[in-house]
């Protein structure tokens, strides 16, 4: 299971980093580059609460397979994108077909480990479990850096040995593949994926459309309207594909409050910070990608910690503290964002710290989450708490893009105009770093002559300013995190509580 997930965990980061030398080779547009991580996750976001269900009623292992396998030829074929016209609607695409493989078989994949232990042993082993798989990812950006340098192309190729060696290990494992027949809700997954998609395009279209387009606005208010009605049909539902009720459970619907919160920063934090290594430090891909691995030296340690804390007292304590720790590391390291002759010798302690503060949450209350549901519905409940993630992973990247690209443009209007050029350059500017990394406005600059070196240095001071604010938003993300554990988390342990009627189990915490 841990080589099957580790793909998806690879993906967050491995992508991010080559962002800038896609972009260059295709010729995407700025929307097109941020739709290439976007359309990924949206994927993940809308389709993981039926990845979770068909998981359940299909059968766990031939749902995982089925995943493995679509998520192994979109990223093949992703790699295969063709140049030219094409190029744009191509990735995006497979990305998209990529994302919904990665839906079935993650939900899948977890609901084999969770069925796998006693409750008791439960958090030792999802620590495991996130702390390996965390460490993975961190592979991803020093693949993506090494990987980058011969092709990007590489960096969607490198998933086939891997699904490789997790096939071959599913088929000496032979995990359980108990079915329950039930129907499926698809009223419930089209509702849901038009809701979620709706939202996050009018959220990440702001930035183009502005704020004044009735586009953004009515996009928006279609996407939530369909949220409300997908609630409203899965309370009415026989077999609905989310067992809304499972929210009445105090414990989980913080955990999942908590995941929400989390993921808005967690997952777009590899997407700006490698943006900001490459433009406002200068570095290449693979110095960005150490760049980033700083961050998992704390999280793998903190994930280990968190899951034996979980299993002695709870979740209560680790999503606690975890948040607040988050906070203030996020706060701190956006401090140290402009100094940029300090570079990572100046941030790398507030990088571990925010890494250590993400890694005591995340294992816990995933757990603690999915603890919550009956053995009969571990596939669900894994698909309720990762829709909940991704969508927020979404939303946070669609929302703090915004603000970097318009916080950016501002910045870079007033360097412009200090240095006595129009706004209409610092304009052009700004849109080509949004999606470039960099490399369309350096022929730009260069045509400033003498001055071009002034541009250059305020153009990496003013990205760095812009991912400045992003990362404050960040830090006050996770106080709002810190603030919901510390009023809705209950206290205790879980405990297993016989069902008596078959041979599953629920659980009960001393807060539900």
């Amino acid at each position: 299971m841990i080589f099957a997930v580790a793909m998806t965990f690879i993906d967050q980061t491995i992508v991010s980093i080559s962002i800038p030398e896609i972009q260059k080779d295709l010729d995407l547009s700025s929307t097109g580059i941020q739709w290439v991580i976007n359309g990924y996750l949206l994927a993940l976001a809308a389709l993981f609460a039926l990845g979770g269900k068909i998981a359940d009623v299909a059968g766990r292992r031939r749902t995982l397979v089925a995943g493995i396998l679509v998520f192994t030829i979109s990223s093949a074929l992703c790699g295969a994108t063709p140049s030219g016209s094409l190029a744009e609607a191509w990735i995006i695409f497979f990305r998209v077909v990529q994302g919904a493989g990665a839906a079935f078989m993650f939900p899948a994949a977890l609901a084999i480990v969770i069925s796998s232990f006693p409750i008791e042993r439960r958090g030792g082993a999802m620590a495991i479990f996130f702390g390996i798989t965390g460490g993975l990812t961190a592979i991803g950006p020093i693949a993506g850096g090494y990987l980058s340098e011969w092709t990007w192309r590489a960096i969607f190729w490198v998933n086939i040995p891997v699904a490789i060696i997790s096939l071959i290990l599913i088929a000496i494992s032979k995990p359980e593949d108990r079915k329950q027949p039930q129907p499926l809700d698809i009223r419930g997954a089209v509702l849901v994926c038009f809701g979620m998609g709706l939202v996050v395009l009018g959220l990440q279209q702001s930035a183009t459309w502005g704020w004044s387009s009735p586009f953004t606005w009515v996009s928006i208010a279609l996407g939530l309207a369909g949220l409300v009605a997908f609630i409203a049909w899965e309370i009415r539902a026989t077999q609905p594909l989310i067992q809304v009720r499972i929210f009445l459970d105090r414990a989980f619907a913080a955990d999942s409050a908590v995941l929400f919160l989390l993921s808005i920063p967690f997952v777009p934090l590899f997407f700006f910070a490698s943006m900001y290594s490459q433009i406002s430090l200068g570095w290449d891909p693979l110095e960005a990608g150490l760049y980033l691995l700083v961050f998992f030296g704390g999280f793998g340690l903190a994930s280990q910690l968190g899951g034996r804390v979980l299993d002695r007292t709870g979740a209560r304590p680790t999503i606690i503290v975890g948040s607040l720790v988050a906070a203030v590391g996020f706060f701190l390291w956006a401090g140290k964002l402009t100094d940029l002759d300090g570079g990572l010798g100046a941030q790398w302690p507030f990088i571990v710290l925010t890494g250590i503060g993400i890694g005591l949450v995340l294992s816990p209350a995933s757990t603690d989450a999915i603890n919550r549901a009956p053995d009969t519905s571990y596939g669900e409940a894994t698909g309720i708490t990762q829709t909940v993630r991704n969508f927020g992973a979404s939303l946070g990247l669609a929302v703090l893009g915004g603000i970097l690209i318009s916080q950016n443009r501002s910045n870079m209007e007033s360097s412009f105009a200090e240095l006595g050029l129009p706004a209409a350059q610092a304009d052009r500017v700004a849109q080509s770093l949004a999606g470039s990394g960099g490399g369309d406005s350096s022929s730009m600059i260069a045509h400033a002559g003498g001055r071009a070196q002034e541009l250059f240095k305020a153009v990496q001071m003013d990205f760095a300013m812009s991912t400045r604010t992003v990362f404050y938003v960040m830090a006050g993300v996770m106080a709002v995190s810190f603030v919901v554990a510390l009023i809705a988390s209950p206290p205790g342990k879980m405990e297993t509580v016989n069902l008596g009627d078959d041979d599953s189990s629920e659980t009960r915490g001393a807060g539900t």
